[in-house]
């Protein structure tokens, strides 16, 4: 046997360790020279690492996320069987040729290309660099707003190290110091039914994992309370209605409801700017700001936030622009780091699923956030000239969740009986 040792090669003068994102081959595979079979991730760049021989991997010494040092081998692969494997390809060549149509080409690509997507997604994160954030109690947010001095936008550990050493405003804050005994729960744990052969283990990748975290450490810091009205929209629904097509004509741009939502929400904070702040412990940030984020499904089922800058100093149409952009963006993972970064409010359009209401969770570190049901037609008893008559009109809910700890009811109420009201005027807009 000539047996081959796949060690972890080096990736730079600075760099002792990676960490394992996924094989691309398993132990019993062929792999040719210079071919892909292993993912990894460093502090600085995730990479691909190549083959250095072709044959068959026999072993494989480390699985997904572990953390290799350089110079460890990671398999051995066997060269000893490359002639075999490559004339059993020969005699099979003119087999598989005539077997392959468009179509299995086709699926191949698409295949690829969605790991490719997956993968690049949150290339600029790191496993070590969540890892760290993890330990130092970093929301996705936070650690999206540290200034990466690494290749291609990459976070290094010294960007991350650098920040904590000068976080003025750390956006978790620290333990309340209580003296009284914990209590433990005597409930036990459910037990969750698993059927071998018919339920399935879908492991969260690193994005969801993270989001998971920031929405339990949400619930756990902000005593939420969720506040609801009706508006109706009638008025603004047949305005756009009647000037979409013109919009578009004049600006090269699609008119959606979400810019005018987006415009309402600036308006309201400009009304109540104690809605547009954080908490820092017993200090209260008031932004200056007014940087809307819109939560956004990725194709991939995850949530992103990608940011509208000051929104209230925008136009209708520098909104759409800016809203258009970032919705497509978002569709094919080609948002920028600093396009998800640095969100004051946030808004959820629950209603592009079909819901009627959601009651959202906060986006730390906000204090509020505001979902948008689905615009719905339906009979109501409306006051006219005539007197009470019943029309048909285009309805829609209405949700804040507020963080109690500073917004209290009043000033939940009236911000979001403010939007309404925006939202029910015949809009004002000239182009």
């Amino acid at each position: 046997m000539n047996i081959t040792e796949f060690k972890m090669p080096k990736m730079g003068e600075s760099i002792s360790e990676a960490t394992i994102i996924s094989w691309l081959k398993n132990v019993g595979d062929f792999v040719e020279a210079e071919e892909t079979i292993l993912e990894v991730a460093t502090d600085k760049v995730d990479s691909e690492v190549s083959s250095p021989v072709s044959g068959i991997i026999t072993e494989i010494r480390f699985q997904k996320d572990a953390v290799v040092g350089v110079g460890e081998v990671l398999a051995l692969i066997d060269e000893s069987q490359k002639s075999k494997v490559e004339s059993r390809k020969l005699e099979n060549s003119s087999i598989e040729n005539k077997s392959v149509t468009p179509s299995a080409v086709e699926v191949t690509l698409s295949k690829t290309d969605n790991r490719k997507l997956t993968t690049n997604l949150s290339a600029f994160i790191s496993p070590l660099i969540i890892s760290i954030a993890q330990k130092e109690n970093l929301s996705i947010e936070e650690l999206q707003t540290i200034p990466a001095s690494g290749a291609e936008g990459r976070l290094q550990k010294s960007d991350v190290f650098n920040y904590l050493k000068n976080r003025k405003y750390p956006l978790q804050s620290k333990p309340i110091t209580d003296n009284r005994q914990p209590t433990t729960s005597s409930f036990p744990k459910p037990k969750i039914n698993f059927i071998e052969g018919k339920d399935r283990i879908v492991e969260m990748d690193r994005m969801r994992k993270m989001i998971a975290d920031h929405m339990v450490y949400s619930k756990q810091t902000s005593p939420h309370v969720t506040s609801y009205i009706e508006v109706d929209v009638t008025n603004l629904v047949n305005w756009r209605n009647g000037n979409k097509d013109k919009f578009q004509e004049k600006y090269n741009e699609k008119l959606t409801f979400t810019p005018i939502f987006v415009d309402a929400v600036a308006k309201a904070i400009v009304d109540f700017p104690m809605i547009n702040v954080s908490v820092d412990e017993k200090n209260i940030i008031v932004h200056n700001d007014i940087n809307i984020g819109m939560a956004t499904a990725l194709p991939n089922g995850n949530l992103i936030v990608p940011v509208v800058r000051n929104a209230n100093e925008k136009s209708l149409s520098e909104l759409a622009k800016t809203v258009n952009h970032l919705a497509e963006a978002s569709r094919n993972n080609k948002l920028k780091p600093e396009e998800i970064q640095g969100s004051t409010f946030t808004i959820s359009n629950v209603g592009t699923f079909g819901s009627l209401m959601g009651t959202p969770i906060i986006n730390q570190p906000e204090v509020a956030i505001l979902a948008l049901g689905i615009i719905k037609k339906r009979p109501e008893v409306i006051t006219t000239s005539k007197g009470d008559e019943i029309a048909i009109r285009s309805m829609m809910y209405l949700s804040l969740s507020f963080d109690h700890r500073v917004v209290d009811g009043f000033l939940g109420g009236s911000f979001l009986r403010k939007i309404g009201d925006y939202l029910e005027e015949i809009p004002k807009y000239t182009f």
